[in-house]
């Protein structure tokens, strides 16, 4: 879980977020995606040029969120997580982990700690 709902007003250095560049066979060129900003996107000719202009496009709303006052997202790896997580899941997966664990001699946490490692 992460701290204060991910939300800080003192982030403004876009090259603290969270990026990714695929090729779009449907758009014939690279998109750049931020994490935190999912509605942001960019394109271009290569992998560097969309990161550039994806770069660009969030420095460019970081100013106007902090001109606004808004909140701006605090970057991914700025954010500190407990290792605590709610679940929910069917009742028959439930019950199906739940005699896995019985049948491995562990707790059902340990077991799906396992099987998310892997």
């Amino acid at each position: 879980m992460a701290n204060s709902g991910g939300m800080n007003k003192q982030t403004n250095n876009p090259d603290q977020y969270s990026y990714t560049v695929t090729w779009s066979e449907e758009d014939d060129a690279f998109v750049a995606r931020v994490s935190e900003f999912p509605s942001l996107a960019a394109h271009g000719p290569s992998q560097t040029q969309a990161l550039r202009e994806l770069r660009k496009v969030v420095a460019y709303v970081l100013e106007e969120l902090s001109a606004e006052g808004a909140p701006i997202p605090q970057p991914l790896g700025l954010r500190r997580f407990s290792g605590r997580l709610n679940l929910r899941m069917s009742k028959d997966l439930h019950r199906r982990l739940a005699l896995e664990s019985e049948l491995q001699g562990v707790s059902l946490n340990s077991l799906i700690n396992l099987k998310l490692q892997r």
